[in-house]
């Protein structure tokens, strides 16, 4: 795995990428998130921690535009996102790339097809050749190339996260939005992947958010973690300074997980 300093000389600590502040929301009686506060910085990867139904998803969901908050500002790429109409959100969105936790790839088009399809709806005027060099590019980047012309049926599941992961960065997206990542893998798929975000993340000069409950992949991939616990970040910052701690709910999380 390539080593952390060397990525860590590309973060930009100036131009924060998302800034979040005072973030609430809450659904009927149960507040989800409350008083989120936290810059995602140009260059850096942010793994966000937490256990399933802590509110993972739903900050992914107000990022993107999703949902709105109740109160709080969220800004990324400098728009205040709720505040955005729909051309202007859509044209924000096409700057950030979304991997989903289940690949999401269209089982009635093969990888090809799949890897193509966004780059033809959003950039118009491509010729075929350009279209192709794209995907090649793309796959290259995870190391499929080979798997052009497969169905996504045919593939494993670390091939269809890759394939996911291909197909967002054929937008060259400034940000990505991981989410869960390593769910469903075995241990040295996940390892695949978790240096696959290192790899994208210095190859296409990316700042990501990577939502997990696993504890090796936030370990292996983020600059700084977030430990989502109750809806509040209990504490950010180096994995080493956030695990230096007696806060049982910090420590419940090397209980929780098993680290490599």
């Amino acid at each position: 795995m390539m080593g952390k300093s060397k990525l860590q000389n590309g973060i930009d600590e100036n131009i924060p990428v998302i800034s979040i502040s005072g973030l609430y929301k809450t659904f009927d009686d149960l507040q989800v998130l409350k008083d989120i506060n936290i810059n995602l910085y140009k260059g850096e990867n942010i793994a966000v921690l937490g256990r399933s139904g802590e509110g993972k998803s739903v900050l992914i969901k107000i990022i993107i535009g999703l949902m709105k908050p109740d109160q709080g500002k969220v800004l990324v790429l400098g728009k205040e996102v709720d505040k955005l109409d729909g051309k202007v959100l859509n044209e924000l969105r096409l700057r950030i790339g979304f991997s989903f936790q289940n690949s999401a790839l269209y089982d009635s088009m093969n990888v090809y097809q799949n890897l193509a399809f966004p780059l033809t709806m959003n950039v118009k005027n491509l010729s075929k050749y350009e279209v192709r060099d794209a995907v090649e590019e793309v796959l290259g980047a995870v190391g499929l190339i080979d798997k052009i012309y497969q169905m996504p049926s045919e593939l494993s599941g670390g091939q269809r996260k890759r394939i996911g992961i291909a197909r967002t960065l054929i937008m060259k997206p400034e940000i990505m939005l991981y989410d869960e990542p390593t769910s469903g893998l075995d241990p040295v798929t996940s390892s695949e992947i978790n240096e696959l975000i290192l790899e994208v993340q210095q190859q296409y000069n990316t700042s990501s958010l990577i939502i997990t409950h696993d504890l090796t992949c936030a370990k292996n991939t983020g600059n700084r973690i977030a430990i989502l616990n109750d809806g509040k970040f209990l504490k950010i910052g180096k994995f080493a300074e956030v695990f230096n701690t007696e806060d049982e709910h910090i420590q419940g999380f090397l209980n929780y997980n098993f680290i490599q």
